[in-house]
């Protein structure tokens, strides 16, 4: 017995040796993985997605106590994710290993590396700060959310068909897997095709619905579904109406947009696509009856009894079921940010392995694997667009200086023009990718850009792109040739025969006839473009009521599709502004089948 509690004893004493231990390892670790500042206010300026950005960074001697955004260049909608969230993350976490925002990943960043710079300043260790907290997030209960239509993706497509199937007596619910809403729709350069006798007529610009058909029809290779390209060119311009019903505005003029084939687009008069989405949050927020979940990933679409009836998706708290009385819509958009699935579809272009994309990071191709699982028809995934317009860093096409098709040339590495720079956007990026490093100039003269605060397609001033080191200006030709390193007389030459053939009014040795003003009015500006992924024209087959078909034919109950999600309309090559047509379009039309229960 004596024994028996001897050994007891050391067990014991043993155990508490060894909890003492583990307690001022603790405590050592608790206390090495302090950070320590020198008290006070600090500044910090970085490169944003668009420009500079200016962080202040209040400290104690133990804490961050403030992280305040003084100034930015973001564009609006896109990086307010990002603005709001990374400050509060790195406060409430101390520390700068906090999750990017998708969907704002550059904004994202750049506020991390502001607040970096910042606390350097204050002493901080900044390696201790990027030490990721472990901690497990806690899931709530599951919720269940019930409407008469669900809608999958808020991007242009799905917001559309929200505020459509509400104009049509359904309640809606939005669910969105991204931290904004807005899509690739509020990335894009906002140009929308219609044939528009008004605008047009006031042009002189002789178009017709049947005119877009044909070019829309040819310029697919002719494997479009006809039916659906005569819904959309026929109801591209009554779109554009009930945008201006809802409160947006477009200007005056149309243009030919890149790979456009025709003047017929036109430009909203907010920056890039913020308008579109705008308009239809002002429509929400001024309504009952739509409901809209961030931060929430459709999962799987809900069979039951033949007809689809709902979604089982995911929150940042738990899991979510919805119920949808009529009817699912998909407006997932397409898969151009899916490297696996864009190298398993491609059969068009060379490798797209490290080929960036304009498109926004969540469009992974998730609506397309929900709908094949219940059975629905893909079609047409092959079908890759690539612009020849992406940025050389990120991509995107911010940043790209043309202003219309008609009054630019590319040139290449030697300053020689190379292709139609009014052709299909398929032709255009095919001929660059035979170039050397696969990269062209754009060129155009002060005619595009009379004064240095004049914007691009994408809100950015030539004196941001100049300073940013993404645009190039000369007083003459030579001397823009020698910015960017081509040849002088090879550029010279190649603006001269432009200029001929505006004069002649000819095609001209590329047959290129898309011509407007000469190239002749210094100061010259250049910009840098490489091929980017831009759209995936393949997906789920639809009819002209936006009805899900299967591999028969057959209609899938309860699920309709609108958007870069769907297959059948543009062919193998879509025409450039016909996406923002498509999107309203059928967007549209999903929304009111889907309310109606077609």
């Amino acid at each position: 017995m004596r024994e028996m509690k001897r050994s007891f004893t050391k067990k014991l004493l043993s155990v508490m040796l060894s909890l003492l231990l583990v307690m001022t390892l603790f405590g050592c670790q608790s206390s090495d993985s302090a950070v320590s500042y020198k008290a006070g206010t600090y500044e910090a300026t970085v490169a944003g997605h668009n420009g500079d950005l200016t962080v202040e960074v209040v400290v104690s001697e133990s804490e961050i106590l403030e992280v305040n955004i003084l100034k930015h260049m973001e564009s609006p909608s896109i990086s307010d994710a990002a603005i709001e969230r990374i400050p509060v993350a790195i406060v409430e976490n101390q520390s700068l290993a906090v999750d990017t925002i998708s969907g704002a990943t550059v904004s994202s960043k750049a506020i991390i590396n502001g607040v970096t710079e910042a606390l350097k300043q204050a002493g901080a260790d900044i390696d201790k700060l990027l030490v990721k907290n472990d901690k497990e997030a806690v899931k709530g209960e599951t919720k269940e959310y019930t409407a008469d239509v669900v809608i999958i993706g808020g991007g242009g497509a799905g917001l559309a068909a929200a505020v459509s199937a509400h104009q049509n007596g359904a309640t809606v619910i939005v669910v969105e897997k991204m931290s904004r809403l807005g899509g690739n729709t509020i990335l894009s350069g906002g140009a929308m095709n219609a044939v528009d006798p008004v605008r047009q007529g006031a042009q002189g610009i002789e178009d017709s619905v049947e005119k877009h058909y044909t070019q829309t029809y040819e310029g697919g290779d002719k494997l479009g579904n006809p039916v659906l390209i005569r819904t959309l060119v026929e109801n591209a311009y009554s779109a554009v109406q009930w945008l201006e019903e809802l409160g947006m505005t477009f200007k005056d003029q149309v243009f030919t947009v890149l790979g456009g084939m025709w003047p017929r687009a036109h430009k909203p008069t907010t920056p890039l696509g913020t308008g579109f989405i705008s308009t239809y949050q002002n429509y929400i927020d001024s309504n009952e009856g739509i409901e809209v979940l961030l931060d929430t990933e459709a999962l799987e679409l809900v069979f039951e009894e033949g007809r689809v009836t709902g979604v089982k998706a995911e929150s940042l708290e738990g899991d979510v079921i919805l119920h949808a009385n009529n009817g699912v819509i998909l407006a997932t958009g397409g898969f151009s940010a899916n490297q696996e699935m864009l190298e398993k579809y491609n059969e068009t272009w060379p490798s797209l392995a490290g080929i960036k994309t304009t498109n926004h990071p969540g469009a992974t191709g998730d609506g397309l694997v929900m709908a094949e699982a219940v059975g629905a028809n893909l079609i047409g995934l092959s079908n890759i667009q690539l612009l020849p317009m992406g940025d050389p860093v990120t991509g995107s096409l911010s940043g790209n200086i043309e202003q219309a098709v008609e009054n630019r040339i590319f040139v290449n590495k030697s300053g020689n023009r190379f292709v139609d720079e009014g052709q299909r956007r398929d032709v255009m990026t095919k001929a660059l990718f035979e170039q050397e490093d696969t990269m062209m100039w754009v060129v155009l003269d002060a005619k595009n850009y009379p004064t240095k605060e004049t914007k691009n397609n994408f809100n950015e001033t030539i004196d941001d792109l100049i300073a940013q080191g993404r645009a190039f200006k000369g007083d003459t030709l030579e001397e823009l040739a020698e910015q960017i390193g081509v040849d002088p007389a090879n550029l010279v030459k190649a603006v001269e025969e432009f200029n001929a053939a505006v004069d002649s009014g000819k095609p001209d040795a590329f047959g290129r006839t898309l011509f407007d003003k000469k190239i002749d009015t210094p100061p010259y500006y250049a910009g840098a473009r490489v091929p980017t992924v831009h759209h995936t024209m393949g997906g789920v087959e639809i009819n002209e009521y936006t009805q899900v078909l299967d591999a028969t034919g057959a209609i899938i109950p309860g699920l309709y599709a609108a958007g870069e999600v769907t297959g059948g309309i543009h062919g193998s090559n879509r025409l450039g502004g016909n996406a923002l047509a498509d999107i309203t379009v059928f967007g549209r039309i999903a929304g009111e089948s889907a309310a109606l229960k077609r």
